[in-house]
């Protein structure tokens, strides 16, 4: 009864928030309306047993609430929707959830499910984890290429410096205060330890590259929000062999397939743990600088004096 209690206040509060997101006249207050939506919104996964979504729900909101935050700062600017649009609006997204509910509702009983397929075979892996098994045995040429994709894009992103600047670092995110100075010299150390632990267990327990990777990353941008470090110069070879580092050491072991096991992406017999172990260290690494970098933006020459 009290399970089901507080799953009810968890609902009409997301429905509660989310109208709030939507009604909000300003577009700072939407936004940090829709940031909140965002926690409720892991927890709710977690109710639900997802916790590896709830992980990565939660992750990827601390990286976005700086990029949504600076961005409702220029759309402050723009004139608001009419009313007959936002009914519109309105309307289109009703429809959506309503065919979304009605889909769920339909759904045959028990839903189907490739659970028990994909647990079977964990064994052989030596993995505890499904979904990592998913993402980087059974899945690993989608994990592959979302990690080339996420490379590109950063890649788009450097595009847009002058052609003068494109080695230089990107500005400054903000400027440094006292609260963000105290959070940036709290926060990082813990949100290190914490992103090791999600990485290390990420085999067998939830958690995992992404998770890790996306900690890390806000954890870097507190600090240079804070003024403590300085944005790295995006012409540093070194910065660019890290960042390529994971796919790389990805793309090494699922050739080195071809010379074992005879087929891209598979793992020798006993040790496809320890191949994976060192794939979700390497991409970590880069990941994080992905992410870390796409949020800073391309290379920016430093106003003069």
């Amino acid at each position: 009864m009290m399970n089901a209690s507080l799953d009810a206040v968890l609902v009409v509060t997301l429905l509660a928030v989310a109208l709030f997101s939507v009604l909000a006249r300003q577009a700072r207050a939407a936004v940090i309306g829709f940031i909140a939506f965002g926690l409720l919104l892991a927890l709710a996964w977690v109710r639900l047993g997802a916790v590896d979504v709830a992980l990565t729900e939660a992750a990827i909101g601390a990286l976005t609430a700086p990029l949504l935050l600076g961005a409702s700062a220029f759309a402050g600017t723009e004139k608001p929707a009419s009313p007959p649009l936002r009914l519109a609006l309105a309307a289109l997204c009703a429809l959506i959830a309503g065919t979304l509910a009605v889909i769920v509702l339909a759904a045959p009983e028990p839903a189907p499910s490739l659970a028990m397929q994909a647990v079977a075979p964990l064994g052989a892996l030596d993995l505890g984890n499904a979904v990592t098994a998913v993402l980087l045995a059974y899945r690993a040429l989608d994990t592959l290429l979302e990690t080339v994709v996420v490379l590109l894009a950063l890649i788009g992103i450097w595009s847009l410096a002058h052609d003068e600047n494109w080695r230089d670092a990107p500005a400054s995110p903000a400027a440094p205060s006292p609260p963000l100075d105290l959070l940036a010299r709290v926060l990082p150390p813990v949100g290190l330890v914490v992103a090791m632990h999600l990485l290390w267990v990420g085999a067998d327990a939830p958690g995992g590259k992404f998770q890790a990777a996306t900690l890390i990353a806000a954890m870097g941008l507190l600090l240079m929000m804070a003024g403590l470090t300085p944005p790295p110069a995006l012409g540093d070879a070194r910065l660019r062999a890290l960042v390529v580092a994971g796919p790389a050491v990805f793309l090494a072991i699922g050739l080195a397939g071809f010379l074992f096991p005879g087929s891209f992406l598979a793992y020798p017999d006993g040790w496809a743990k320890p191949l994976i172990i060192v794939i979700e260290m390497a991409l970590t690494v880069s990941i994080a600088l992905m992410l870390l970098l796409m949020l800073l933006g391309p290379g920016a020459r430093k106003p003069s004096a």
